[in-house]
């Protein structure tokens, strides 16, 4: 009897030793690139698509609000579905700052960024498809018409630089630097998408994304002013990333004053 007991444990024993084995294995190269990838394709086709058509098909009542919430709740979805999986940036600028504040490897960074634009390609196609052919070309396919005058330039460069930073700091902060990560961080990004859209969308559109204004400015060939919305949201990004490396990070993360 003792010695089937004794033969009992040790069988116990070794299938907790193989479901911890099981559990601690390490990612394959599946998990490591292509599923990341995928999801970053995925996740920035339906959100462009979302923000494409909440634009294109804008009601006038509404106002910002529709957009705003549209784009802030897309993205707070979409970022707490995928984050296991690819960390959810959807956004150049975001996986620029990640990088540069150490949360992913440098030969992942052209992969999102390919898969990223991707997405915002496909995205505009589907918003294409979906929307009404007047309002979209009374839209420019989502692509941002707003600006007019060279003050108005210079205002909108400057509210896509601010406005960007702000999100870029709240992904930076909830997610990798260890001393302030939080569950919440779909929740804080959407909000936060939310209040730019509602702030900023009369100045600038908002969108604090390369790949979310470059699908519609492919396929609506509307390319004018369109180098603010990489130089804005990027130098945005990395504004970020340096408050954070020198400033806000943890020990880990903070290369000054440790």
């Amino acid at each position: 009897m003792a010695e089937d007991k004794v033969e009992l444990n040790n069988m116990e024993k070794a299938l907790m030793d193989k479901m911890g084995q099981h559990t601690a294995r390490e990612p394959n190269l599946f998990e490591q690139v292509f599923q990341p990838c995928v999801a970053e394709l995925v996740g920035t086709t339906f959100f462009v698509f979302i923000g494409c058509v909440s634009v294109i098909e804008n009601v006038e009542d509404a106002g910002r609000l529709q957009p705003a919430l549209a784009h802030g709740l897309a993205v707070a979805v979409l970022i707490a579905c995928m984050a296991e999986i690819s960390g959810s940036h959807f956004n150049p600028s975001f996986t620029i700052a990640v990088y540069l504040c150490g949360g992913m490897k440098l030969e992942m960074v052209p992969l999102y960024l390919i898969s990223q634009l991707t997405g915002g390609l496909l995205g505009a196609v589907m918003a294409k498809g979906m929307t009404s052919n007047e309002n979209y070309a009374k839209a420019q396919g989502a692509a941002f018409t707003l600006l007019q005058a060279d003050d108005h330039i210079v205002k909108a460069l400057f509210g896509e630089i601010a406005m960007t930073c702000l999100v870029t700091m709240v992904v930076l902060l909830g997610v990798v630097n260890a001393k302030s990560k939080s569950p919440l961080v779909p929740f804080l990004v959407g909000c936060t998408v939310i209040i730019n859209v509602l702030v900023g969308g009369d100045v600038s559109g908002t969108c604090l994304n390369p790949a979310r204004v470059f699908g519609p400015a492919v396929l609506t060939n509307y390319w004018t002013h369109h180098w603010i919305y990489w130089v804005g949201p990027i130098t945005g990004g990395l504004i970020a990333a340096a408050l954070v490396r020198l400033l806000l990070g943890d020990n880990n993360t903070r290369v000054l004053m440790k």
